[in-house]
């Protein structure tokens, strides 16, 4: 099992995510790419801590929404956003070869992430945009989603992730950030739901029911407080658990 998380969500003198902390313990890096968050000297920085421990490299794209943390819905014409995943995961490509170190996979943020789920035109117009960047990168994104069928349609690898810090509805889906204990914030609950995740393939949703999620990566959202800590121990706990932790490409 993949242990990825979302780094680099920092900008100029501002910083969210512990990366130093996270990057000792996950396999993947999610690499903000100046969209939601991110400057040139977070992403070079973060590049080449991932390149010194031997964590694959990731492009996180996003809306162009740093105001609003790529958090807020928008209406990005389909080319416009194909052109900005591009220059997005060629932004970070940069700082991963001067690291010696490449660009293994991308994933979208925040709201795109989401609208990526359910609207194929979006989903349509990212996938062309790692079509564009080049490489054969992998994608990642929720089972069933429109993004990774599009992915499967482009001969990219498609892998499929959960969140073991994000609450879920009976469908599948994440529980929107604006309901309430849409975040688990609580590190024991992170931990179980890791375990749960990666031995039964399962997770209990919003509604107490237990719904089927089969996936290759585990993320752990670097902004969820104490994601460190919660990243930490779930990765001792899967390993615990008999599962070997690796990246997934």
């Amino acid at each position: 099992m993949d242990l990825n998380a979302d780094l680099g969500e920092g900008f100029g003198r501002w910083s969210l995510t512990d990366d130093e902390a996270l990057l000792a313990c996950v396999t993947s890096a999610n690499v903000a790419c100046g969209f939601h968050a991110g400057d040139p000297s977070v992403m070079r920085r973060v590049c080449d801590t991932a390149a010194a421990r031997g964590v694959r490299i990731g492009a996180q794209v996003s809306y162009r929404d740093l105001a609003g943390f790529g958090r807020r819905s928008m209406d990005v014409p389909a080319d416009e956003l194909t052109a900005e995943v591009a220059y997005q995961i060629g932004a970070l490509r940069v700082f991963a070869e001067a690291a010696g170190a490449t660009v293994s996979h991308v994933k979208p943020h925040g709201a795109l992430y989401n609208r990526a789920v359910r609207d194929d035109e979006q989903a349509a117009a990212v996938i062309e945009g790692v079509r564009l960047a080049g490489g054969g990168l992998a994608v990642l994104g929720l089972p069933g989603s429109r993004l990774l069928v599009r992915a499967a349609e482009a001969g990219l690898p498609a892998v499929e992730e959960a969140f073991v810090d994000r609450a879920y509805t009976p469908q599948g889906t994440l529980v929107p950030r604006a309901e309430p204990d849409a975040v688990v914030r609580d590190a024991d609950e992170a931990v179980r739901r890791s375990v749960g995740l990666a031995v039964d393939r399962s997770v209990i949703a919003a509604d107490g029911t237990r719904i089927a999620v089969a996936v290759r990566s585990l993320c752990v959202h670097g902004d969820t407080p104490g994601a460190a800590d919660i990243a930490r121990r779930v990765r001792v706990a899967l390993e615990e658990a008999g599962v070997v932790v690796r990246a997934f490409a």
